[in-house]
């Protein structure tokens, strides 16, 4: 009988790569098959996310609930991967010993020879060791199901952020082989993919090791739009030390780079970038959007905020709201500071009350949303490029897709050949959560229906 994995996932794109990448391996090298009832499951993994407040406290919740089945199931294999893993180690075990194998970010590609030492030897094994790119050698050829998919490119990051756990994590930035990158996707254009979101904890950082760091992240970007077949391409997340001119320039130069980025500035406040060693000022980050804004015009800008952290003042908040009202981004991330043990941040006093971290954050969700429709509504009328997913979630008789800029669109049709092609579409409705159009169009479609 075919033994199944369920796979729960939390976290960023990242994570959801890596969960994907783990359910390849697992089908590829075992034969088990992935469902999405967890009570029919022989194997249970969790792929975990340090980043927000009580992370560790989710985790062990979760797994006390999957404590119950495997009473009952004595033979059920229970995982936990992802970055609480590589935090806690070993000491999930000491308080979960129900736990069969304990794994990080870098070991994911051990998974089955993991799952197959607990069955065979029945120990327990905690690998949360730090390989380099030791795992993307390992990984099967990747598996994907509709038009889009990710591709990692690196991993780790070296920054160093006071508030963040990902260099503990996921350790220093290492960057794949250019080669196995561009195989990658050429692989998945074979599926049918035309959207590529290239994946990386400072994925500008990007440098090629074969070439000893001579191919930037910007002559990535350039070779990945050769590949027949690649129609987008997108990338998260980004940081502000590695915005480049050739980058900048790339944004103007290739067709298939959306005009959207996400460049996490987290703080408008010069003093509070210091605290938080982003080793950039609010100038410098306003200096690299009006560079990009100058060679894309239609470009939009979406961001990652931290409201209160340690010691912000009223002050610091109004330079965090000036840069939201001269940048005009479009969309984020934001949310209250929780400090991530083991960081110098957590270290800092922190005396502004929790109600008025609260309220700024809502001050600044609400100006951001505001703006965001602004750009909705500056969108009726135009004819937008839309990437069709699939049936529309809530009307089975329309289709959706996204824009360039990340907006869901549905449309009038129910002809499943449109799935996967690139439309043009007239938006005629902007609501707050979407955009309501009207197929024109594709070519692929017009060589269909002639």
């Amino acid at each position: 009988m075919t033994k199944k994995l369920f796979i729960e996932t939390h976290g960023c794109q990242m994570n959801e790569y890596d969960s994907a990448r783990m359910v390849d391996l697992l089908e590829s090298q075992l034969e088990w098959e992935q469902t999405d009832q967890w009570q029919e499951a022989d194997l249970l993994l969790l792929n975990t996310c340090s980043i927000r407040e009580k992370a560790q406290e989710k985790v062990f919740h979760q797994l006390g609930r999957w404590r119950a089945l495997k009473d009952k199931k004595p033979d059920l294999i229970i995982a936990v991967g992802g970055c609480v893993a590589s935090q806690e180690g070993a000491a999930i075990r000491r308080r979960a010993p129900y736990v069969d194998v304990v794994f990080g970010p870098q070991t994911l590609h051990r998974i089955p020879e993991m799952v197959r030492m607990r069955q065979e030897q029945n120990i327990p094994v905690v690998d949360v060791s730090f390989p380099e790119v030791e795992k993307f050698d390992a990984l099967p050829p990747p598996s994907v199901e509709g038009p889009k998919a990710m591709v990692s490119i690196m991993e780790g990051c070296s920054k160093y952020c006071s508030f963040c756990v990902v260099p503990y994590t996921r350790g220093e930035e290492v960057s794949r082989p250019l080669s196995g990158i561009l195989e990658e996707i050429i692989s998945l254009t074979e599926q049918g993919v035309k959207e590529i979101t290239l994946l990386g904890q400072n994925v500008n950082g990007y440098r090629d090791t074969a070439s000893g760091g001579l191919i930037t992240f910007a002559d990535l970007l350039y070779q990945v739009a050769e590949i027949s077949g690649v129609e987008r391409i997108r990338y998260t997340t980004s940081h502000p030390l590695e915005f480049s001119a050739d980058l900048i320039e790339a944004h103007g130069a290739i067709p298939q780079l959306v005009n959207h980025v996400h460049l996490p500035v987290q703080s408008g406040s010069d003093r509070i970038l210091a605290l938080m060693k982003r080793n950039h000022t609010a100038i410098e980050y306003k200096s690299i959007i009006r560079k990009l804004k100058k060679v894309c015009p239609n470009i939009t800008i979406s961001s990652d905020f931290i409201v209160g952290f340690p010691g912000e003042t009223e002050a610091d908040f109004a330079d965090t709201m000036a840069l939201i009202d001269t940048v005009g981004f479009d969309t984020s991330y934001s949310f209250v500071y929780s400090p991530r043990p083991g960081t110098p941040a957590a270290q800092l006093p922190d005396e502004t009350p929790e109600l008025v971290k609260k309220h700024r954050l809502q001050i600044l969700q609400s100006r951001i949303i505001q703006k965001a429709q602004e750009i909705s509504l500056a969108m009726k009328n135009t004819q937008q490029k839309v990437l069709v997913e699939g049936y529309s979630k809530k009307d089975p008789g329309k289709l959706q897709g996204r824009t360039e800029n990340n907006r869901v669109v549905n449309f009038l049709s129910s002809d499943s050949q449109l799935i996967g092609q690139m439309v043009t579409v007239n938006i005629v409705e902007a609501l707050p959560n979407s955009l309501y159009g009207e197929f024109l169009g594709n070519e692929s479609y017009c060589a269909i229906i002639a």
